[in-house]
């Protein structure tokens, strides 16, 4: 499954600093100084640092965003920093460590407990200022684990099954009803497609190629990538499933060949499969629904996951944070941080900025009044978040520390699969032994 390729840093190194960070936390509590954050200034004006990683685009948003609020709040400056994905995860470990990380942090799912269980996260249910009245308790559950909120969902996201028309149209086949199909359904619909582009394209994109496919997998059928505690919840035989029917495909030829899958694996957005036309359908999160449709150059359309009983609500589909916001425990200015979280999530100013630049807006009331506003990509976005809303499961639990590396192990074992290098027990045994040797 190929959603928007994105790296990830190395995850021992960024334990590593994690670790050093703690220790200088505890350090500094009986030292003087060190504290994340400018201190208010002569004036009594606050200082506050916000870091984001994404596009120019969301940057000048953002931006937007910022000086929205400190024209309405004149005694708050605060600092934006940001950058690309590629970097941004090595800086905040530095930061941290160095203890002088921002005191707003737009944080991943993948690395949330990673930084919470480090102690560098405020506990936001203890945060004074913060609003969260008109969240829905499925998504404001997305950041929170072990009795604390470390995390406010940003945006809404749902794991998805994106659909070119136009390769469709090309093979003659319909868009199935995506309410009642089965994992077997997909498999004859995408061979079929793949059969009558006849070398021209596929019918779909190999899953494998990130941990959410895994994890969906596992959910139908009674696992979960990790559990509540932290610990790893796929069995040997699930994995060895998973990549059992990935063969099949592959051998139905319902799915590209080893070798166009690991290039597109990691190809430029506008040079994959989906962009070019090569594929009728692939994975996406639902708010990358855009940002694909541009690099395709037509609508794309989004469809749920098959299952294996064919019914919707046991495809394993959930509410998931595209992004949180994070406050730093050691911020000087916490009260000041809450303020502008809350800001960011409920405000109508800010709501008619950022409008689904981060995902769906997880305040309910912010999302009706900015559905109007939306590019047709982002409306169809949130009218297929809304409409599974009464099919989804609990949240799937964030990564414990160190399963931030997963999605590059299993990358590299579903592309020893396909090759025909491992089996699918032996890549299952030993993607199950890899990651273990990352948690912690």
């Amino acid at each position: 499954m190929r959603p928007i390729r994105i790296s990830a840093p190395p995850g021992k190194a960024l334990r590593a600093l994690a670790a050093v960070a703690v220790a200088t936390t505890l350090l500094a509590t009986s030292a003087c100084g060190g504290d994340s954050g400018g201190g208010a200034s002569a004036d009594g004006k606050v200082t506050l640092r916000f870091n984001w990683w994404g596009s120019d685009t969301r940057h000048k948003i953002t931006q937007q965003v910022i000086d929205q609020y400190e024209k309405d709040h004149p005694n708050v400056d605060i600092k934006g920093e940001f950058g690309e994905w590629s970097g941004y995860w090595d800086k905040l470990a530095t930061t941290v460590a160095a203890n002088d990380a921002p005191d707003i942090i737009q944080m991943d799912e993948k690395y949330l407990r990673e930084y919470a269980d480090r102690g560098a996260l405020l506990d936001l249910k203890k945060a004074e200022g913060l609003d969260t009245g008109k969240f829905e308790p499925d998504t404001l559950g997305a950041g929170e684990f072990d009795g604390g909120l470390y995390g406010l969902n940003a945006g809404i996201n749902a794991f998805t099954i994106v659909a070119n028309p136009a390769v469709f149209k090309a093979a003659g086949v319909a868009i199935p009803d995506d309410t009642t199909w089965t994992w077997d359904d997909y498999a004859k619909i995408s061979a079929e497609i793949s059969q009558k582009l006849n070398g021209k394209g596929w019918g779909t994109a190999a899953y494998g190629t990130n941990d959410a496919s895994l994890n969906m997998w596992s959910r139908q059928h009674g696992e979960s990538l990790f559990t509540q505690d932290g610990k790893l919840g796929v069995t040997k035989e699930g994995v060895t499933e998973f990549y059992t029917n990935l063969l099949k495909l592959r051998d139905m030829k319902a799915t590209p060949s080893a070798e166009f899958t690991s290039q597109d694996m990691n190809a430029p957005l506008d040079q994959s499969g989906m962009a070019t036309g090569k594929l009728a359908m692939s994975y996406a999160w639902s708010n990358q629904l855009n940002a694909l449709s541009k690099a395709a150059g037509q609508q794309l359309k989004l469809l749920r996951l098959p299952s294996v009983t064919g019914k919707a609500t046991e495809n394993g589909a959930y509410y998931k944070g595209s992004m949180f916001w994070s406050i730093s425990s050691r911020s000087k200015h916490q009260k000041e941080a809450a303020e502008f979280v809350s800001y960011l999530a409920n405000s109508p100013a800010a709501g008619n900025l950022l409008l689904a630049e981060r995902g769906v807006p997880p305040n309910t009331e912010i999302r009706a009044a900015v559905a109007s506003k939306l590019q047709p990509a982002d409306a169809a976005s949130q009218t297929f978040v809304q409409g599974i809303a009464k099919e989804l499961g609990k949240p799937s639990p964030p990564p414990p520390v160190g399963g931030g590396q997963v999605e590059k192990i299993i990358q590299r074992y579903t592309t020893e699969v396909m090759f025909g290098r491992m089996k699918p027990d032996q890549a299952a045994q030993a993607f199950i032994d890899e990651l273990n040797g990352e948690l912690k």
